[in-house]
């Protein structure tokens, strides 16, 4: 696994030497999200009328401040490159920034007590320790690249310089993660009450 400033006279390397680059991270972001719902047809520059209250927001808009401090955060910008199995952070290691994977898939896993979890996969445009990150703690889970790809690291340090210069950034992050608090609840109730229905089904058939 490789990492490095994110270069802009490098065209192979994705990078964040301006704000259009984050449009590019919208852009891609929006047709993941497409191709996921099978409307990959869509135009990239699309927007919903109608948006889920607790759907994930493009990481354009997340990120959405002054241009002094988005080049700020730019130059920081740190890219981490990953061959399959490679762990980007370990479970209760030091937060060290927010990641926002560029390309490629990678896979939460934890350890509770005497059992290992897997907590899903990780995709193109996704933000990642959004919790560890803004509240000051250790990871609660390990990151495993399942393929190749890269993935963009925003320095903790540097992120607190934007808070404090610019508030409305923190809580645009905050507002995020009450949305991914609502959706981890969300998907838990779906998976809880359709075990209640396949054991009642298994009832109805003894």
């Amino acid at each position: 696994m490789r990492s490095g400033s994110f270069d802009p006279k490098d065209p192979a390397r994705s990078n964040m030497s301006d704000l259009s680059t984050v449009a590019d991270l919208n852009r891609s972001w929006i047709m993941y999200r497409k191709e996921v719902r099978g409307d990959g047809t869509m135009q990239p520059a699309a927007i919903p009328e109608r948006r889920d209250p607790a759907a994930a927001h493009p990481i354009a808009e997340l990120l959405a401040c002054p241009p002094a401090i988005g080049n700020m955060l730019n130059a920081s910008a740190e890219c981490i490159e990953f061959e399959a199995g490679d762990i980007v952070f370990h479970q209760y290691d030091i937060c060290r920034g927010l990641y926002v994977v560029i390309a490629g898939q990678l896979l939460r896993k934890a350890a509770r007590l005497d059992s290992r979890l897997t907590l899903g996969t990780v995709r193109v445009g996704e933000v990642v320790e959004l919790a560890a990150m803004l509240g000051d703690v250790r990871h609660t889970y390990t990151l495993v690249a399942q393929t190749t790809g890269t993935i963009m690291r925003l320095p903790k340090e540097v992120l607190c310089r934007a808070f404090q210069s610019y508030t409305p950034l923190r809580m645009q992050l905050l507002e995020e993660l009450a949305r991914e608090v609502s959706r981890a609840y969300g998907m838990c109730c779906t998976t809880r009450m359709a075990g209640i229905r396949r054991r009642n089904a298994g009832a109805g058939l003894a």
